[in-house]
């Protein structure tokens, strides 16, 4: 059977809160945050496209349950739905043409195009640059450039005059933790007058008071929050995360904030890689039983986020005070046996060997790496282990600058992330973070715009965002700068005038 994916997203999204039934089709119950389940519906057979219509969704559900459904849009005709397997689907509305297509053919052309970083090369610096030169996307890809994308451009395609501007893929931020509830702002105010770790964890700071904090949100606010995060990082041309768990600290609430990331992620235009962080730290309740929390990561919080279809990756903190290498294996073997990437977070302050364990179990990367020994750094490059540097926690921990150029030097492919999180690195600037690998951690600017775009879509799996060639994912930033270095050069400044995903324009105009 062949099940239509949901479309892009349109300049102006329609508020699915407020959306109305079709004409005695379904009837719905909303939550603030979109959870929909049909209860009855009508229609014919599936059209000539192959798109079922709602009652045959209905009936292939086993026990004629209905199906539960995540997010919904309307779309012409169309509803289209997310469900609760993962799946997507298109229902037509009772009443529209049989032979009316499911999403109609739209075409982009971006023109006037300064500079145009495509990273489908690896001749020169691996820029890939092209200058003075066109776009077209069709239905969400790319599709040609230059004078082809001129030539053949359809009458109706939507343009846009980039103005000389630079244009480059979509940015990719490959760790994040964008789901939690509170803030630290008072703890950063105590580090600000001197104040130490412990001193603050004795005044009730640090890690815990996140758990706390999340812990007590419901799924509702912390999707809200979540998507607050997921704004600010668009705003700054970021198109694809890997988003972690990692605050709740046991089962049914690391389940609850992947729940949440789910919520987020399928009305939200950001792309999210989720990833399972149970071992994150070990929970105070567990502080003389750490035994039994990683029984119940391995036997409990692994196998339900795998079987939920909740992660796709699962991470572990492998550092003096949080989970040893061996726990780690135990906690990497679980998620591998149930189907899950790995990666880790390693040597962010003491030389763990975890480089060396992301190395042998195949991890897709191994995170922060500021202690990393050049052994750890060997071991990476002979295992092609993508280091992600996330010089926002650095900064904020004043901890050393981590080696990108031992990194680089050695023939490991390095990415950068923002670190979005509320006690080490509040911030969804990955410019930013290009900015200070290259005037601290002795960066080139070409080697940190593959390390947004390109490698940071290696890390995750990925291989048609990060790159703009033909049949690529048309997810396009144009910046308000008329050369790539420009972006970096400024410190702090947002450039990105123009956020374009799938093919349709989600920020500016």
């Amino acid at each position: 059977m062949l099940l239509t994916a949901l479309a892009g997203y349109p300049k102006e999204r329609p508020n699915v809160n407020k959306m109305k039934p079709f004409r005695g089709a379904w009837r719905a119950t909303l939550s603030p945050i979109v959870d929909l389940e049909i209860v009855h519906g009508g229609g014919a057979v599936a059209g000539p496209d192959g798109t079922w219509r709602l009652k045959d969704l209905l009936a292939v559900r086993a026990g004629g349950a209905p199906p539960r459904i995540r997010a919904a849009q309307l779309d012409g005709p169309w509803l289209r739905l997310a469900l609760d397997d993962g799946s997507r689907h298109a229902v037509l509305a009772p009443g529209a043409r049989a032979d009316e297509p499911h999403s109609p053919a739209r075409a982009l052309l971006v023109h006037d195009i300064g500079q145009l970083l495509t990273f489908d090369s690896d001749e020169g610096d691996g820029l890939g640059l092209q200058r003075d030169t066109a776009l077209l996307c069709v239905d969400g890809r790319v599709a040609l450039f230059g004078e082809q994308a001129l030539a053949r451009a359809p009458t109706d395609a939507e343009r846009i005059d980039a103005r000389g501007a630079l244009v480059t893929p979509g940015l990719i931020d490959p760790h994040t933790h964008p789901i939690f509830a509170g803030d630290r702002a008072v703890e950063f105010g105590m580090k600000a007058q001197g104040k130490t770790y412990l001193e603050i964890h004795k005044a009730g700071g640090g890690l815990y008071s996140t758990v706390r904090a999340t812990r007590a949100a419901s799924t509702d606010e912390l999707a809200r929050a979540g998507r607050r995060n997921l704004d600010r990082l668009l705003r700054w041309g970021v198109t694809t995360i890997e988003g972690k768990s990692g605050y709740a600290l046991e089962t049914e609430g690391e389940l609850r904030m992947l729940e949440a990331l789910r919520l987020v992620a399928d009305t939200h235009p950001v792309d999210v890689e989720p990833t399972l962080l149970g071992a994150h730290a070990v929970p105070p309740e567990h502080k003389e039983s750490r035994d039994a929390y990683i029984d119940e990561i391995v036997e409990q919080m692994i196998p339900r986020a795998a079987r939920g279809q909740l992660a796709r990756w699962c991470d572990a903190y492998c550092e003096d005070g949080a989970f040893t290498r061996d726990e780690v294996q135990r906690i990497f073997e679980a998620a591998r046996a149930h189907g899950l990437g790995l990666r880790l977070h390693a040597e962010q302050f003491t030389d763990q060997r975890g480089a060396q364990l992301a190395a042998e179990l195949g991890a897709a990367s191994a995170d922060h790496l500021e202690a990393v020994s050049d052994d750890g750094i060997a071991a990476m490059a002979a295992a092609g282990t993508v280091a992600i540097l996330l010089p926002g926690a650095a900064l904020t921990c004043r901890c050393p600058w981590p080696p990108a150029r031992a990194l680089a030097e050695a023939g490991v492919p390095i990415a950068l992330g923002t670190d979005l999180n509320p006690g080490s690195s509040m911030t969804a600037s990955l410019p930013l973070m290009m900015s200070l690998a290259c005037t601290q951690m002795r960066m080139s600017c070409e080697e940190a715009w593959r390390a947004v775009t390109i490698v940071a879509a290696r890390s995750l799996g990925l291989d048609d965002v990060g790159v703009l060639r033909p049949g690529a994912r048309a997810d396009l930033v144009i910046f308000d700068a008329q050369d790539y270095r420009v972006v970096p050069y400024f410190f702090g400044d947002n450039h990105a005038r123009v956020v374009i995903k799938d093919g349709r324009v989600v920020v500016g105009a």
